[in-house]
């Protein structure tokens, strides 16, 4: 029924549990520790809802290309890439209307016809709500 396990073998699995604990405790102090704020709030990442069709890492993509990617952050009331300074509003404009251009994949259907766009302030989340209407698509058909 037991497990025969020699004194030794125990005492190597005792060792790696406690440096693989005390790794990750001086990870998270060093993160903890850090004041990587002077430069202003780091874009976390990007959150999308209310999408059925059009997958959110095409939303996620073209709000990228936007500037909302690691790496950018908000000072005050800009948005800093590593390319540009984009006023805070004009980006918010700019990442609703790429959302709104995001695409089904493999076809040139855009169904997104409304997007908000929100950034959380103190994680640095931002949030896409879009709204798909298929009602009101376009297709364009052909004769034969």
């Amino acid at each position: 029924m037991f497990i025969k396990v020699r004194r030794d073998t125990l005492i190597i699995l005792m060792l790696a549990f406690i440096l693989i604990v005390s790794g990750r405790l001086m990870t998270y102090m060093a993160y903890a520790s850090s004041s990587d704020t002077e430069k202003g709030l780091p874009i976390a990442g990007v959150m999308v809802q209310g999408n059925d069709i059009v997958p959110s890492n095409y939303i996620k993509t073209n709000l990228a290309n936007v500037g909302f990617r690691t790496g950018s952050y908000i000072q005050g009331d800009t948005l800093i890439t590593t390319k540009r300074q984009v006023p805070l509003n004009e980006a918010l404009e700019n990442a609703r209307q790429a959302a709104m251009l995001s695409t089904v994949p493999g076809t040139k259907i855009t169904p997104i016809k409304a997007a908000d766009v929100k950034i959380d302030r103190q994680t640095g989340i931002v949030t896409v709500i879009v709204i798909e209407d298929f009602n009101t698509v376009v297709v364009n058909q052909t004769k034969q």
